[in-house]
């Protein structure tokens, strides 16, 4: 196993923030448009990401970062935090606002409608992805760009990220394919 310590400037993280939440965003856009033949910005935010994405990929990265050798591990471990982070975040934003935004009560083994068996294996795939495959990508990619254009490009983010959070704790993204009080009456969630 390999023992190497993660340790990167705060650019490293800000920037892989955005890449996984942007990454989660167009994952769920695209199982919608498959599924519903609509597009939906989906989350609590109106920007292109979803931050439970973006937080989970780097809970993974920084947990599993000496892992990468060992993906059924890797698996097995991102399977149960990611659900264990997906529970908790539905269960703030439904406390938060009385709100759903996803609802898994018709899926197989699932836990209050939070997490269900599918979404932990999907996690599972996706962590081992990241990990084992993209992390060492990303971090080529980022070794390339020059300390100016990372600083520049993570205060524009942050910016459009910090603006975007204050306008939406006050009126949330909701509606139909976001949240259950955009429902249509029948529907069952998500």
């Amino acid at each position: 196993m390999e023992k190497k310590k993660l340790s990167h400037e705060f650019e490293y993280y800000v920037l892989l923030f955005f890449a996984l939440a942007f990454t989660g965003w167009l994952w769920e856009v695209a199982l919608f448009l498959f599924t519903e033949h609509a597009f939906i910005n989906r989350g609590v935010y109106r920007g292109p990401y979803l931050p439970v994405y973006g937080a989970g990929g780097l809970l993974l990265c920084v947990l599993f970062h000496s892992l990468r050798k060992r993906p059924v591990r890797v698996f097995f471990l991102s399977a149960l935090v990611c659900s264990v982070l997906e529970y908790l975040t539905g269960y703030f934003l439904e406390r938060r606002w009385g709100i759903r935004w996803w609802d898994y009560s018709g899926h197989f083994l699932n836990i209050n409608g939070r997490i269900c068996l599918t979404g932990a294996v999907i996690f599972g795939l996706f962590g081992t992805a990241l990990v084992c495959l993209f992390l060492p990508f990303y971090e080529k990619i980022y070794r390339r760009l020059s300390k100016k254009w990372l600083t520049a490009i993570c205060i524009l983010l942050l910016l459009a990220f910090v603006a975007d959070a204050a306008y939406c704790a006050m009126r949330p993204n909701v509606g139909y394919g976001i949240s259950s009080q955009g429902q249509r009456s029948g529907d069952a969630g998500q």
